[in-house]
């Protein structure tokens, strides 16, 4: 049976270490073994803007562990293609609290890599992913132009290599989302739910709903997610995949839900508006990245002259090109309309309707 614990609040370090108290989670940490904390640094954002963990998540965290006398702890992470990872970490606040604790932050951009078998091939995770003796996934609860939601399985994506994280956009996300939770063992999820955006992945449109909740089964935090969200399994295709995978159990019903104080301060949960639905009728992507789509998602949310255009976006056109229309990024340079970058600025997209 599956555990999952809720707080209410918005005090990201007390919530945190409520949860982690409730579950003793130390006695998951093997004998000796290391602590990895990996959040969402998805860009360089404030957590108030719906995107990235708050750094009161990591701070309840090494606290915790620490009390628990676990002193090898570190935070690991990469921001998606596009982004810098360390001007995300500062951004975020992060960097004060390794400085706090005297824990070390390490850049997974710029970390080893092994290849690891899985249901769909081999796919590149870095090291330290793979050697942390508990891996302690720590993602946000949000809404995604691609996948519709993200949260403990997609966050495993920050442990991939760019060049990887490019070919999952080209194998269509669902299936190598899926196949990386199956091999990627995270001991343990934290989710903050404190404000998340429910409906960019890049934040700016945050809703507040005081809640952070913890598991041990990223299936089932990703099938709760959903119920949350008033979305059906269905609607977020990698969640069912990865349990045929092996990578964890989605029944809900089975599953036991412990609350640890009143629920009564907690903000509702609004279903996804269909906002990114709405924009996306005149664009023909092909194995986009999630930062050049969702530049592109802004720049049509912000300008609405832009949703007449006739837009394509991905890897899938390099090479080529469509007469009249307008081609997104870098693999789009071949067309007569082009706005450059790998990714674009969402404010240059925006100007070129």
């Amino acid at each position: 049976m599956g555990k999952i614990f809720n707080v209410y609040g918005a005090d990201a370090h007390e919530m945190t270490k409520k949860l982690l108290e409730a579950s003793e989670a130390f006695k998951l940490v093997p004998q000796g073994g290391s602590v990895a904390l990996k959040p969402n640094l998805v860009v360089a954002g404030t957590p108030e803007h719906g995107a990235t963990t708050h750094s009161g998540v990591l701070s309840g965290c090494i606290e915790y562990f620490s009390e628990h006398q676990i002193t090898n702890i570190s935070v690991i992470e990469g921001s998606w293609v596009g982004d810098e990872t360390m001007r995300a970490m500062k951004r975020a606040g992060y960097g004060k609290v390794c400085e706090k604790y005297n824990v070390p932050f390490y850049d997974l951009k710029k970390d080893k890599t092994r290849s690891v078998n899985t249901p769909i091939g081999p796919i590149e995770i870095c090291e330290r992913a793979l050697s942390a003796g508990l891996l302690v996934n720590l993602p946000v609860l949000k809404g995604h132009c691609q996948t519709v939601m993200t949260c403990a399985l997609k966050n495993l994506k920050g442990c991939l290599p760019d060049r990887e994280k490019r070919r999952f956009h080209s194998l269509g996300l669902t299936k190598p989302i899926a196949a990386l939770g199956s091999v990627l063992k995270t001991g343990l999820i934290v989710v903050d739910s404190i404000c998340g955006d429910l409906s960019f992945e890049e934040g700016g449109n945050p809703i507040q709903t005081n809640r952070m909740y913890l598991g041990t089964d990223p299936v089932l935090i990703d099938s709760f997610s959903c119920k949350l969200m008033g979305l059906e399994l269905e609607e977020v295709k990698y969640i069912q995949l990865a349990e045929k995978f092996g990578a964890g159990n989605s029944d809900l019903n089975a599953a036991d839900i412990v609350d640890l104080n009143d629920p009564q301060n907690a903000g509702a949960y609004p279903k996804p508006s269909g906002t990114v639905a709405g924009l996306v009728k005149n664009i023909h992507e092909d194995s986009a990245c999630s930062a050049c789509y969702a530049s592109l998602i802004r720049a049509l949310y912000v300008n609405p002259k832009g949703r007449r255009e006739n837009i394509c976006i991905g890897q899938g056109w390099k090479n080529k090109k469509v007469d009249g229309a307008l081609g997104i990024g870098n693999c789009c340079k071949n067309f007569s309309r082009n706005v450059k970058g790998c990714p674009p600025n969402a404010k240059d997209i925006e100007e070129s309707f």
